[in-house]
């Protein structure tokens, strides 16, 4: 088991934007000629990636901190369970929440899990370009 200042520097070293994978999958839309902004805020919920002008919303999420298979993982947290418990719970409604907002807003939301775009960049990449070759027909 870590002390409590590792796993408090192991924590503060987790980045909420420009990580890796947001780098991946940014490079990968520029090489493809996809112009996007990142972190918007002007946008409800500040997604990874939008594109403003077919309202396009696109999320990269963790898998820690947005719950994947949240209701078999839940019991793997061994330390401070009700925090973690709690804050990933929180993490999950927000999200739901977001893409709520964002649809009623008139906006498509995508979101991708961190693993995903590892794996299969180039999948992702197409259910973009599908997206909004839907949306510029509209």
């Amino acid at each position: 088991m870590r002390d409590k200042d590792s796993t408090r520097r192991n924590m503060q070293s987790n980045k909420s934007k420009g990580t890796s994978i947001e780098l991946l999958l940014g490079r990968a839309l520029w090489a493809k000629g996809i112009r996007y902004r990142k972190n918007n805020n002007k946008i409800f919920g500040s997604p990874d990636f939008s594109i403003v002008k077919y309202r396009l919303a696109i999320f990269v999420d963790g898998e820690f901190w947005h719950g994947r298979n949240w209701e078999s993982r839940k019991s793997d947290h061994k330390t401070n369970i009700d925090f973690w418990v709690n804050k990933i719970e929180k993490n999950i409604q927000r999200d739901i929440i977001v893409n709520e907002r964002l649809r009623m807003e008139g906006w498509t939301v995508l979101r991708f899990w961190e693993k995903e775009i590892k794996r299969n960049l180039e999948s992702c990449i197409l259910q973009i370009e599908t997206t909004l070759d839907g949306l510029r027909d509209n």
